[in-house]
């Protein structure tokens, strides 16, 4: 928001340099996002007065002698059309920066540095300058529009700055406004705080007028009240639509504003100066003596200032006459009841909208304006209230119209009187850890108008109507400590902190080697959002009553596609998959260590459960459910723990191609093969398999003591064996056996799996790698040929598992 610092002295007898200003400002919680000076790029420009001008024959130029003051009389070339002898005009001396113009004189294309020069054999001192030349505008100073040279004032004196003289010394602060403090989205409103911390008395604007005895008769109703709390209008009469007054024109164009007409100029004035955005219908466009304020009408339609037709539904709010509307509230008025130079009465509207509605609208219908803006950021009823009585001031000083006793003020019965808060010194103290002394806090909160009455530890305030964001004693306590100052609290710590040596603690060590163990394997590290949408539940084809379908719904998503928040890392991982193969990368290895978010209800009564999750992904014609399971395997044994395979079904994987993970009899995760359909739907090339791990149950084997395994003193011994068995046979089955067969046995890894018609329609065949590793003595062949004849035996017992012919 820009504030001129000219504007700001209109309220406050400002004492300290721009630069401490600044200062200041961000003391009290205000960044000032630039300060820059009117003038910035002009430098070294003084008063010249043309003594003598005497035209160059055969030429448009003139050459004159200008006396600029200290500078001495200097010959200056001029080729402007209204200079002449005895005029005033800006002189850049030898050395001064002023912008340079296009050939139409009107168009800025930089700056240029002025040096001697030469025109048609005569030498030349400097430059005449005009209003564009310089950075001023018709708007900042009277005849600066001219396409010639800018006549300056007659009491000017030579060789003085220029500057002062148009304004060009005044500063602008662009100020960052958080959302928390509408009521500074104003001029008045950093006034205020300015006043504050300086400690000086604030002026506010004046809000006086004189009533004629005009009364009109009119009505205004609010169909609408949960939109509109409150709607004031006020009938104005005998209007002149006449330029505005020159100190007005120079603000609105240093925030940015151009000039349009007194009464139009009135309402920006307004929105500038108090944070109010304001409307004036031109009276004779509002059919039937009424206003009306309603939601739209589906499909309605209406033509806003700026000729843009807009399609209306339910959701927008219109101010209506008595058959059209003439507004769209909050954003826009429309054509059809805009001031022209023929108008003669104005009926003006200052209301409060529901600013969510208002956002909701503007960027729906994507129209955005000054008002919708503001209305965004919420608007407190004071100052609507105030901004009226302001702008039938202003209609009254600039005598453009007579102010009738026609008034209408339209509520649902919020006052904006002062409301008390109580709260506790030391409650305040508390929160800012420190002890700011009494007579600090009642100072504090007496100049920014909170009328403090302390009596013991009971600290009473009284809120003004603009201060919507005062609701506990922590705001109290922030309203005492920006303008104490930060400086003043004294670090220390948190009463149950401990003085570290820094590091990792045990999770985060932990999961860093679980990170690192799955790198080494050849897969790499994705991160997705936490959000996810309810199609990718339904990609899973996950029953309506599934636990993963109860997620929580995000309140203002940025799309449908981020709107629940994810109760499995699934589906994401899924679309990366999908995503990599659309662009041609055909194998792969991902994981991802992120959170779930598991609500204990809904609606929601408590924080939901983040469970820490980790979700692994593979795909590519070299990889299938073993390769998926190796990496799981690379998990446990980084944490040194062992899972067990048990068979298992998912909606959206491989009906025998899926698995359950269990460690020590606990359910720990599943992987699997994703379904055909789905990788069809998804439009992948090559198979994809994916597994999901709950690290919060593998966290209690953080840190767990590894014990020391010598290495074997005796030649380890390896046999392969190739078992034929039933397809519901799962490898962990058959590894399990085999590992109860025999304590020596120290590796079991699987090389092989055939199907095949010579084996029989339901039988397949599975070839494992076993490692004996000796622990006092060296194996005999007919020791190691005991332990082969024990697997074989116990396999063909319990599962009827017989070798491979």
């Amino acid at each position: 928001m820009l504030v001129p610092l000219s504007w700001l002295k209109d309220y406050v007898d400002i004492n300290v340099t721009p630069d401490e200003l600044e200062e200041k400002l961000f003391s009290c919680g205000f960044e000032v996002e630039e300060k820059y000076e009117v003038g910035h790029d002009i430098s070294n420009v003084v008063v010249g007065l043309v003594k003598t001008c005497e035209g160059i024959e055969g030429t448009h130029l003139h050459l004159c002698q200008v006396d600029a003051g200290e500078h001495g009389t200097l010959q200056i070339c001029c080729g402007a059309d209204n200079v002449q002898a005895g005029g005033k005009y800006p002189l850049a001396l030898i050395g001064a920066q002023v912008y340079a113009t296009a050939k139409d004189h009107k168009t800025v294309e930089g700056l240029m540095t002025i040096g001697q020069g030469k025109l048609r054999g005569y030498d030349s001192y400097g430059m005449l300058c005009s209003g564009v030349e310089i950075g001023v505008t018709e708007d900042m100073f009277p005849g600066a529009g001219y396409n010639g040279l800018l006549v300056l004032p007659e009491d000017s004196v030579p060789g003085a700055d220029v500057k002062p003289i148009l304004g060009l010394d005044d500063y602008i602060f662009d100020i960052s406004i958080t959302a928390n403090r509408p009521d500074c989205q104003s001029i008045f409103g950093i006034a205020r705080e300015v006043a504050a911390v300086l400690e000086q008395p604030l002026h506010e604007p004046a809000l006086d007028y004189t009533e004629s005895e005009v009364e009109q008769k009119f009505n205004v109703t609010v169909e609408a009240p949960d939109l509109c709390p409150r709607y004031i209008a006020h009938y104005v009469s005998d209007v002149k639509i006449e330029e505005s007054p020159v100190w007005m024109k120079r603000r609105l164009a240093l925030v940015g504003c151009s000039a349009i007409s007194n009464v139009v100029d009135i309402t920006n004035y307004v929105l500038k100066e108090l944070g109010q955005p304001m409307h004036a219908f031109d009276y004779n466009y509002l059919e039937g003596d009424e206003i009306r304020v309603r939601r739209a009408a589906d499909g309605e339609k209406i033509v806003t200032l700026d000729e843009k037709e807009f399609a209306l539904t339910s959701d927008n709010l219109v101010i209506c006459d008595g058959k059209k509307p003439v507004a769209l509230a909050g954003i826009m008025g429309g054509l059809n009841s805009e001031i022209l130079d023929t108008t003669n009465a104005v009926m003006f509207e200052a209301a409060k909208f529901a600013h969510d509605n208002i956002r909701k609208s503007s960027k729906a219908l994507g129209q955005v304006s000054d008002s919708s803006m503001r209305f965004s950021k919420g608007v407190d009823e004071y100052t609507t209230v105030m901004a009226m009585k302001r702008a039938l001031h202003l209609i009254e000083e600039l005598g453009c119209g007579k102010v009738s006793k026609t008034h209408f003020d339209v509520n649902t019965g919020n006052s904006v009187e002062p409301a008390d808060l109580t709260v506790s010194v030391k409650q305040v103290n508390g929160v800012l850890g420190i002890t700011v002394p009494d007579e600090d806090i009642v100072r504090i909160l007496t100049n920014l108008q909170f009328a403090p009455k302390l009596n013991g530890d009971e600290l009473t305030i009284s809120i003004p109507g603009y201060r919507v964001d005062m609701e506990s004693y922590q705001d109290v306590a922030e309203e005492v400590i920006r303008m104490y100052g930060y400086d003043h609290i004294v670090p220390t710590f948190i009463p149950t902190a401990q003085v570290t040596s820094g590091g990792y603690n045990l999770k985060q060590r932990s999961e860093l080697k679980v990170k690192r163990a799955l790198c080494a394997a050849g897969a790499c590290e994705g991160v997705h959002y936490s959000f996810f949408s309810p199609a990718d539940l339904d990609l899973l084809k996950l029953p309506e009553d599934a636990k993963e379908r109860v997620a929580i719904k995000i309140l203002n998503p940025i799309n449908i596609d981020l709107s629940l928040m994810r109760t499995t890392l699934a589906p994401q991982m899924l679309a990366a998959i999908a995503r990599n193969q659309k662009r041609g990368i055909l194998s792969g290895r991902i994981y991802e260590m992120g959170n779930k978010f598991l609500p204990k209800a809904l609606p929601l009564t408590e924080y939901p459960d983040e469970r820490e999750t980790i979700c692994i992904g593979v795909w590519g014609e070299d990889e299938d459910f073993y390769s998926l399971k190796g990496l799981v395997s690379v998990i446990a044994e980084a944490l040194d723990v062992t899972f067990d395979y048990e068979r298992d079904t998912k909606t959206f994987l491989h009906p025998g191609r899926t698995a359950k993970v269990v460690c020590n009899g606990e359910d720990v995760g599943y992987l699997g093969q994703v379904m055909y359909e789905i990788c069809d739907e998804l439009d992948m090339r090559v198979p994809a398999y994916v597994a999901e791990i709950d690290l919060r149950i593998l966290s209690q084997y953080y840190g767990k003591d590894r014990k020391f395994i010598p290495l074997p003193k005796f030649l380890e011994e390896k046999r392969d064996f190739c078992f034929v068995m039933n397809k519901d046979i799962t490898c962990a089955m058959v590894e399990k056996e085999i590992a109860a067969s025999c304590e020596y046995i120290t590796k079991i890894e699987l090389f092989d799996i055939y199907e095949g018609a010579q084996l029989g329609q339901d039988k397949k065949s599975l070839a494992f790698s076993v490692v004996f590793t000796p622990k006092d003595e060296a194996f005999t062949p007919e020791v190691i040929d005991g332990f082969v004849n024990t697997i074989l035996r116990n396999l063909k017992e319990k599962y009827d598992i017989t070798l491979r012919a």
